[in-house]
């Protein structure tokens, strides 16, 4: 029969469940609130959790892995992959709960943070993202997603608003983005929907808009047009109020995406830059790379400047930053006028923000090993190894970056964009959904600071 569903324990069958699915995660949960036995509760838990996870939309890593473009629920996907790691925050809290609530726990457990335990288990990047989602949940805020057609920001969308992260507004063509959500199978009934070419703002974007641009060549009719491309017209939404933050990008090389935020809602006015940064994390250890993905040359002014807005990003994640300047020279033993820029940009962040942790210049393995660091350089204000690294061109930061992902295996979120005067974040092709909710996320709490 077509529409029979066949479940065994054997694990010479591909849909064997107990050993890969089940034991792991039921006794995660029974050992974490010590139960003193494995009960009928926390079996059915356990199964449930299976069961509705499993309904849920599929990250692109668990299909990938399994050389799979899509998952969706079905007769070919029934229950959750082995190799997807959400296996785990939902089963062994399920378990946990199920324990406690039938008598066998010996201890008792808040099943929010100890969902953020386990989370922590899977990598320290993940970890880290658990600080400002749990921030974002507190306030979401209203987050236009100018490339709101594509298939993976509509999925994005989604999981926003199921995880109560934020107020996600699409743009594009409705029926487009209906027919897409249609064929996902997902709700859109909480997800905002607005097409430029319809949308009765967009009249008034379009006057704003040649305001802002006329005197850089830009006519009525050309403002007009300009407000039928998300990107701009993500952008008037939130100089307009209509919106908290917007990200851009996916369909769009890095600079072109850059190009209309920063005309319609430009940089902040206490620094004049934007900057991309990269959290980058390893095993043990949080590292905030910057610039590297902005400013190909920087003078002293500049580069101060983005080490003061890479710091406060550091302060979202909990993290006190120590900011190293980085150069190919160890506090004055290269004389050159490139060392001296550097050198004069420590002097600026001291003078403009006393309170930060700021060293250089320095090379990177000097700012990196606390041995040498203190060992050789006795003096030095850092005292510690430093996880705020600022290069001193885009050159070195993105190179510096790429090599450190590729050949550390290292885990990464960004580029995080700073410096603007509203929320504004940039995709890459490419991205997948748990990046674009990432950088939500962090829009999210950009905007809760703000008001």
């Amino acid at each position: 029969r077509p529409d029979a569903i066949v479940c065994t324990g054997r694990s010479d069958y591909p849909n064997q469940v107990n050993n890969v699915l089940g034991f792991p995660f039921l006794f995660r949960g029974a050992l974490d609130v010590r139960a003193t036995e494995i009960n009928e509760a926390m079996k059915v838990a356990a199964a449930e959790a299976l069961a509705e996870l499993a309904k849920q939309d599929v990250p692109e890593a668990v299909a990938k892995a399994y050389g799979l473009q899509s998952l969706h629920f079905g007769k070919e996907y029934l229950i959750p992959k082995p190799l997807d790691p959400r296996v785990l925050l939902w089963v062994a809290p399920a378990v946990a709960r199920a324990a406690v609530e039938s008598g066998v726990a010996r201890r008792t457990l808040e099943i929010g943070p100890y969902r953020d335990q386990l989370e922590a288990r899977l990598g320290k990047s993940r970890e880290m993202m658990r600080i400002v989602l749990n921030k974002a949940r507190a306030k979401p805020k209203r987050i236009a997603l100018a490339d709101g057609a594509h298939e993976t920001v509509i999925r994005a969308a989604h999981q926003l608003v199921e995880e109560g992260l934020a107020h996600p507004i699409l743009l594009g063509s409705r029926e487009t983005i209906e027919r897409t959500a249609a064929e996902l199978a997902l709700d859109l009934s909480r997800i905002a929907i607005v097409d430029p070419a319809t949308a009765e703002t967009r009249a008034a974007y379009a006057r704003r808009l040649y305001g802002m641009l006329c005197r850089q060549g830009v006519t009525q009719s050309e403002a007009e047009d300009l407000t039928l491309n998300t990107n701009y017209f993500a952008a008037l939404m939130v100089v307009g109020g209509d919106a908290d933050g917007m990200l851009s990008g996916l369909s769009y090389h890095y600079t072109e995406a850059l190009k209309a935020p920063l005309r319609v809602i430009g940089t902040c006015e206490d620094y004049g830059t934007a900057a991309g940064v990269y959290m980058v994390t390893t095993r043990n250890r949080v590292l905030f790379f910057a610039d590297a993905s902005v400013n190909i040359e920087m003078d002293a002014q500049k580069m101060a400047n983005i080490a003061i807005l890479t710091a406060r990003l550091a302060s979202d994640f909990d993290i006190e930053p120590r900011i190293a300047m980085l150069s190919f020279s160890n506090f004055g033993s290269v004389e050159h006028a490139r060392v001296d820029r550097v050198r004069t940009a420590v002097a600026i962040v001291r003078r403009e923000a006393p309170d930060l942790v700021v060293d250089g210049e320095m090379q990177a393995n000097t700012a990196l090993v606390e041995e040498l660091l203190n060992g050789v350089y006795p003096f030095n204000s850092l005292r510690k190894e430093a996880n705020v690294l600022i290069f001193p061109n885009l050159e070195a930061g993105n190179i510096g970056y790429n090599l450190v992902q590729r050949l550390a295996n290292a885990d990464s979120v960004g580029p995080i964009l700073v410096g603007m005067k509203k929320p504004v974040h940039i995709l890459q092709p490419g991205d997948e959904v748990k990046d674009i909710v990432n950088l939500a996320a962090l829009a999210v709490v950009e905007a809760q600071k703000a008001h």
